[in-house]
């Protein structure tokens, strides 16, 4: 039987492991034409003393260890003369994109369920979804580690930066459950079915 066992799981195993050799090619291939869209278009690498190169190899490890849990989340700004003030308003835009993410995957998940059940969920948690949003926006500051920064002169004495952060999912489900709580103050509508739509939060981007 345990002979019978191994004959069967052989197959399984090694379809999992051509997945994840050809899985390990594309990342390899993805990296390589990464540095050289960036060398191309003049970026380089900001506010550190290692390479380009190595920077981007440690993000993409970094990713490759949380799995299905890490997210890649890029902030950007596009025109600036301190570069002190350009990598704020980089993070500032990478957690406006996140809490926009954020909103919109709830959005999405509360409009389904609701519907099924007759109600007019757009209109009633407009307003929920919103506070919502610019909550997490507010909290998700603590959960972004920050991978690396980018920065190229635009030959007008002004630059521009690209921001790049690595989120754990199940980390930043705290943040997600602070904004709940306090979104959930401002929306009657949402307090109604706080438990269901406390699940889709913490289950974050899930389909």
């Amino acid at each position: 039987m345990l002979i019978m066992a191994c004959v069967l799981m052989a197959p399984a195993i090694n379809a999992k492991n051509d997945v994840n050799k050809e899985l390990q090619k594309a990342i390899k291939k993805e990296k390589k034409e990464k540095m050289k869209e960036y060398k191309k278009e003049g970026w380089k690498l900001f506010g550190s003393s290692r390479s380009l190169e190595v920077a981007l190899l440690t993000h993409y490890d970094k990713l490759e260890k949380l799995g299905e849990d890490g997210r890649e989340v890029a902030g950007v700004a596009s025109k600036f003369k301190s570069k002190s003030i350009g990598h704020q308003m980089a993070i500032n835009d990478a957690c406006l994109t996140y809490s926009q993410q954020a909103g919109s995957s709830l959005k999405g998940r509360v409009i389904s369920d609701m519907s099924g059940d007759g109600t007019d969920a757009v209109a009633e948690f407009d307003h929920f979804f919103a506070a919502y949003e610019r909550l997490v926006e507010k909290e998700i500051k603590g959960e972004m580690e920050e991978s690396y920064s980018i920065i190229r002169d635009k030959g007008d004495g002004t630059s521009e930066m690209q921001t790049f952060f690595i989120v754990s999912e199940s980390a930043a489900s705290k943040a997600r459950i602070r904004a709940l709580e306090d979104a959930m103050k401002e929306s009657e509508a949402a307090q109604r079915h706080a438990d269901k739509i406390a699940s889709f939060v913490r289950d974050g981007f899930a389909e």
